[in-house]
C-alpha cells in the first residue's frame, strides 16, 4: 500500500541556484519579487507553492507544498526570475531581418513603419520597456529590439514577424536573424 507523502518534492532543474551578479539588486516582499538593475526594474508575483531565499549572491528557489504540481511551478518560477536576473543585467536582444524587394523599415518616435509590400505601411507601436533600432548601414532591412524583458522582446519580435512571415517559394518576408526557412521549388521545379 503506498503512503501519503509529506516531503515537498524538488525540481530537478528548479532546484538549481541562481547567480546574482553585481550590479543586481534583489528584494523580496512576501511572494513579490523585485529586480533592479542597469538596464532596468522587473517584478513578478510567486505562485502560492513557491518561495524564494537569497543565500549570499545566490538566490534558491524551492517547493513547499507536497503533490506534483509543487515541483512544475518551481521549475517555472526558477525559469522567469532567472531571466528577470540576467535581463536586468544584460538585457535581451532579438534582431529581425526584412527580405524581398522593397521592404523596409523607419522608426518614427515609438512607431515602427513597416513597408512589407502591402499598399500601405504597417505600423507597430513599441511597448513599454522594449527599444528598437535601425543601424544605417542596413538601409532599414535590419531591426534590432532591446529590452530587460525577455517575454516582452520575444512577443514584440513575433508581433513584427507575424505581419509577412517568410514564404517557402521566394523565401521574402521577416525572419529572425540566422532562422532557416525551409524552401520549395514551385512549379518551375516539376520539369
Amino acid at each position: 500500500m503506498p503512503t501519503a507523502q509529506t516531503e515537498p518534492l524538488q525540481s530537478r532543474l528548479g532546484k538549481r541556484p541562481i547567480d546574482v551578479p553585481k550590479g543586481v539588486n534583489v528584494t523580496m516582499t512576501g511572494e513579490r519579487v523585485d529586480v533592479q538593475g542597469p538596464k532596468g526594474k522587473l517584478s513578478y508575483t510567486l505562485p502560492a507553492l513557491v518561495s524564494v531565499v537569497r543565500e549570499g549572491e545566490q538566490l534558491k528557489v524551492s517547493s513547499t507544498a507536497p503533490g506534483k504540481n509543487a515541483p512544475r511551478l518551481q521549475g517555472l518560477a526558477r525559469a522567469l526570475v532567472a531571466n528577470m536576473v540576467t535581463g536586468t543585467a544584460e538585457g535581451f536582444v532579438r534582431v529581425l531581418e526584412l527580405q524581398g524587394t522593397g521592404y523596409r523599415a523607419e522608426l518614427k518616435g515609438r512607431v515602427l513603419h513597416l513597408s512589407l509590400g502591402f499598399a500601405k505601411a504597417k505600423l507597430y507601436e513599441l511597448p513599454p520597456g522594449v527599444e528598437a533600432e535601425i543601424p544605417k548601414d542596413t538601409k532599414g532591412t535590419v531591426i534590432i529590439l532591446t529590452s530587460a524583458d525577455k517575454a516582452a522582446v520575444g512577443q514584440a519580435a513575433a508581433s513584427i514577424r507575424a505581419y509577412r512571415p517568410p514564404e517557402p517559394y521566394g523565401g521574402k518576408g521577416v525572419r529572425y536573424r540566422g532562422e532557416q526557412v525551409r524552401r520549395k521549388a514551385g512549379k518551375a521545379g516539376k520539369k
